[in-house]
């Protein structure tokens, strides 16, 4: 039998970061190939869904407490801090982004929503990073509400009042790259070796054991 030791219990708010701030429902046991497997099921309310996550296999998937009112008070002083200069090439700002989600603290988080929006201020932000940055933003507004017992409405121009100076005061900057800066007509390409991707990760899951739902990043398109 599985580790199936528990470490979130039934009622308890957490973070996935792929998919958002959700609820702990219940905690279930089911059989798959002969064993036992134990599961998560979180419901997700900005998406009304439900995921079935394998207890053994949370922490993998970034799953994690919500953060203390502290901890939420300097993610909110991040937003503020001036940025590294930010790479024109939209497929490498997008993938460091996407590895800083993946990884999904709050600092991490918070770390994508200062970037993305600094980086709007000197260029629209393309379809595929703007999604990016509203799942970012979203989750980050509902875990510090959480965590500080703030509407999201609060939380919401907070965030605006930290990430509006790097629109006004500092100058946002950028590393040119010009063999392939802001070649927006491979969007489709990114997205299709994103898929292919997750689909070779979802094999691999299947053949370990694992039938949880899939969070791959072709959620963030959803």
């Amino acid at each position: 039998m599985s580790d199936n030791k528990t470490e979130f219990s039934v009622g308890q708010v957490v973070v996935f970061p792929s998919q958002g701030v959700g609820k702990i429902t219940a905690i279930t046991d089911e059989e798959f190939k002969g064993e036992k497997i134990r599961y998560y099921n979180i419901y997700i309310e900005v998406s009304d869904t439900e995921a079935l996550i394998p207890v053994n296999r949370a922490k993998l998937k970034g799953i994690r407490s919500i953060v203390s009112e502290k901890e939420a008070a300097e993610a909110l002083e991040l937003l503020g801090q001036p940025c590294e200069p930010i790479t024109s090439d939209w497929k490498l700002r997008y993938q460091t982004n996407l590895d800083l989600l993946k990884k999904g603290s709050i600092n991490d988080i918070a770390t994508i929503v200062r970037n993305l929006y600094n980086r709007s201020k000197i260029k629209e932000l393309p379809i595929l990073e703007r999604k990016l940055y509203d799942s970012a933003k979203k989750l980050l507004e509902d875990e510090i509400a959480f965590a500080m017992g703030k509407s999201a409405k609060e939380v919401e121009e907070i965030l605006h009042e930290k990430l509006e100076p790097l629109g006004g005061d500092i100058e946002a900057k950028e590393i040119k790259h010009f063999e392939s800066a802001d070649d927006e007509d491979d969007f489709d390409d990114l997205e299709e070796s994103e898929r292919i991707k997750d689909d070779d990760d979802e094999s691999d899951d299947e053949d370990s054991d694992d039938s949880d739902m899939d969070d791959s990043d072709e959620d963030l398109d959803d």
